[in-house]
């Protein structure tokens, strides 16, 4: 079993018919991204970073972000000053990496990128070069 952090596991229980188990998985990367952060920190991202199985079907455009790369889609959601970056999967979501805007910024300054053009930054080897890593380190343990 891969090493990666199971650091929420949320249960959500719809009017009482039944219990429905949807977890949000951090890789390694990302869990040492997030525990690089002060804890009330930590606990405020966890806390904004609220999402259901549904939402993914219909995102909010100033929460949310899709890229996409050779049928591979990965999602940015905005919680304060950070991005999460994570992907759909069957038991949840796996979370790639928790970037700082400021960070992602500059990122898109030196790759010489719109800032708000998500559809430019799937193109761009470079970015899923920092997911992929992420990815590896999961893989490796």
């Amino acid at each position: 079993m891969p090493r990666a952090a199971r650091i929420v596991a949320l249960t959500l229980q719809p009017f009482n018919v039944s219990t429905i188990v949807f977890q949000i998985i951090f890789n390694e990367l990302s869990a040492a991204e997030m525990t690089a952060l002060p804890k009330s920190l930590q606990l405020d991202l966890l806390a904004e970073f609220q999402i259901l199985p549904e939402d993914l079907d219909n995102l909010d455009a100033s929460r949310f972000g899709v890229i996409e790369r050779e049928g591979k889609k990965l999602h940015r959601y905005r919680a304060k000053d950070y991005r999460i970056y994570f992907e759909r999967r069957p038991e949840g979501i796996t979370v790639h990496r928790v970037l700082h805007k400021n960070t992602f910024r500059d990122f898109l300054f030196r790759s010489k990128l719109p800032v708000a053009e998500d559809d430019q930054l799937g193109k761009n080897r470079e970015f899923w070069k920092l997911i992929e890593q992420g990815e590896r380190t999961q893989k490796a343990s």
